[in-house]
């Protein structure tokens, strides 16, 4: 099909919970808006996906308040958050939740029609909202979705791949990409710029998110000028299933339940250890993922862990009728696939599941790129080291709102059309270089070969527990992947562009893989989610790691000492 040309107001990149609120907020403030997604619209990325949580101050469990909330989540931090992010998340996040409600998003109530609200590790107030049955991401994705749906202001473009923030005189003015059914070359000219497209975590071997989460946002905003900070800081979840096989359940699925009904774990042995970790009571639920996802791999790294690499999580003390009443239609499911929960156990070990620092922005949500925004995941700020439970739809919900609102109030009625048009057409001969005909020894499931390599190497080198040997190993490997990827050809295709999206998105992960290790690399201590064997104290002075690509497309690495004790 031929090129399509459209121009608007805002553009979102990203449809999960951000770039969704994003969306609806930049409508609200009277802007035309067009929301693309590589997926379809509200299906893709980790929204759709959370189970569990959503951490707001609402005060309707016990007493408690956006500062308490504040104060929680920098104390959770590791003392890397941004303060001003953190408390323009929490100050909003009653505000938003109210909202979603109002899409339809119906938090489960207690019998006398207050919000439920339950604790998670690291918070100190009764302060997560939630939908059962493990249902909270979904209902939220379906909600926002209803929420825009009708709304004429706002035109939605599925299957659609952005490859390029356009730049002209230091300010985004649009974006350009491809729609994959038809192999139909877009441009999109536009006021403002919002990247909402997610985190990084298919690049590991092991984990729980959605496979499009390829680290795309990273890679747009820093080839268009953008700072991102701490790439190193990647959140494991601890207590993912790893045994037995089961078939249609979310891997982190375990840890709602955990708070509901107090779960143990065991080591290979057969022994509670959170105790020597942390001090964690039994039957209890206070460690933090950081803190768990260690002491996890400490246990197997002494050899005492289960047949598989993990730890043993045990629900067998809880009465069969308590069992029922928290797991509802869970329990018939586990025990379809085996798994009897009053006298079975599980192995459950870390997973990749969250992107902790991201494009750095201010509480507008401006990048160091005018006319370019970014929200949700994606973001660095609210997190630091570390995430504590429930943070991330509320972090997704409010910056999406702030993105949307700001790019809508700062809408310029002049667009830059002729500039989009003509780097239109030089990106659409950079993409043409990945048609190639494909010789008679290699096709485009090499590219799956060449992912699950990468995957393998950055759970290897730069998982859970790194050392300079295996990061510096990790780094030399990815660097030789650079040239296995540029070799492998895709035969030009008019529909169902699939490969082409499968090589961008191989590259995009190559990207910031190396982002990960470089930091790593940066980082000589012990800090949050941040692991190193080699350096296992945490230093007094916090600092951020800010990254910006090169004229050559490599990234530079600065340190940036941050206040002590903020």
């Amino acid at each position: 099909m031929g090129p399509l040309h459209l121009q608007t107001d805002v553009l979102v990149v990203g449809s999960g919970a951000a770039g969704l609120m994003a969306a609806r907020a930049a409508a609200d403030e009277g802007a035309r808006v067009i929301l693309t997604d590589k997926s379809l619209i509200s299906r893709g990325g980790a929204t759709i996906l959370a189970q569990m949580t959503v951490a707001v101050a609402l005060g309707e469990a016990e007493e408690d308040n956006p500062e308490v909330h504040f104060e929680d989540t920098m104390k959770g931090s590791r003392g890397l958050a941004d303060p001003n992010i953190v408390r323009a998340v929490v100050e909003r996040g009653p505000e938003v939740i109210l909202e979603a409600e109002g899409y339809g998003v119906k938090w489960a109530r207690t019998p006398d029609g207050k919000r439920s609200q339950a604790f998670a590790p690291g918070h100190s107030k009764a302060r997560c909202v939630y939908v059962d049955i493990l249902n909270t991401g979904g209902a939220t994705a379906a909600g926002l979705k209803k929420a825009i749906w009708k709304d004429e202001k706002i035109q939605r473009l599925k299957n659609v791949m952005i490859t390029k923030v356009v730049v002209e005189e230091g300010r985004a003015v649009g974006a350009i990409g491809f729609e994959m059914e038809e192999y139909r070359p877009i441009s999109i000219a536009a006021s403002s710029v919002i990247l909402a497209t997610g985190g990084l975590t298919e690049v590991y071997e092991r984990n729980s998110a959605s496979a499009n989460m390829t680290g795309d946002g990273f890679v747009l905003a820093a080839e268009a000028g953008a700072e991102v900070r701490d790439m190193e800081m990647v959140q494991f979840f601890p207590i993912a299933h790893l045994f037995p096989p089961l078939v249609g359940i979310d891997p982190i699925m375990w840890d709602p339940f955990r708070y509901k009904l107090g779960g143990r774990l065991l080591n290979g042995q057969m022994e509670e250890f959170m105790d020597k970790y942390n001090g964690e009571v039994a039957g209890k639920y206070t460690a933090a993922r950081d803190q768990t996802t260690l002491a996890i791999f400490r246990e197997v790294e002494a050899g005492r862990g289960t047949p598989h690499g993990g730890a043993y999580l045990d629900f067998t003390m809880v009465p069969e009728d308590k069992l029922k009443e928290a797991f509802g239609p869970v329990i018939d499911i586990l025990r379809n696939q085996g798994v009897d929960l009053t006298k079975d156990m599980v192995e459950v070990a870390p997973m990749a599941h969250f992107m902790l620092g991201g494009v750095r922005v201010d509480e507008a949500m401006h990048t160091r790129v005018p006319g370019l925004l970014a929200s949700g995941e994606l973001i660095y700020g609210m997190h630091g080291a570390n995430r504590l439970s429930g943070n991330a739809i509320t972090e997704a919900l409010v910056t999406g709102r702030i993105a949307g609102e700001t790019a809508a109030r700062e809408k310029r009625e002049v667009l830059d059309e002729e500039v989009v048009r003509r780097a239109f057409n030089r990106e659409m001969e950079r993409l043409t270089q990945f048609w190639h005909p494909v010789p008679v020894d290699r096709d485009t499931a090499s590219l799956q070969t060449f992912k699950r390599k990468l995957q393998q190497i950055m759970w290897k080198g730069a998982g859970p527990l790194r050392a300079e040997s295996g990061l510096k190993e990790a780094l030399e490997d990815l660097r030789a992947l650079r040239e296995e990827l540029d070799s492998i050809s895709l035969a030009k295709q008019d529909k169902f562009t699939l490969s082409l999206f499968e090589k961008l998105e191989a590259a995009n992960m190559l990207k910031v893989s190396e982002a990960i290790v470089l930091g790593a690399l940066e980082r000589k201590e012990t800090r949050g989610a941040h692991v190193r064997l080699d350096h296992d104290d945490t230093l007094t002075q916090p600092s951020s790691y800010s990254y910006v690509l090169n004229e050559a497309g490599e990234w530079e690495i600065s340190e940036i000492q941050l206040p002590v004790g903020v």
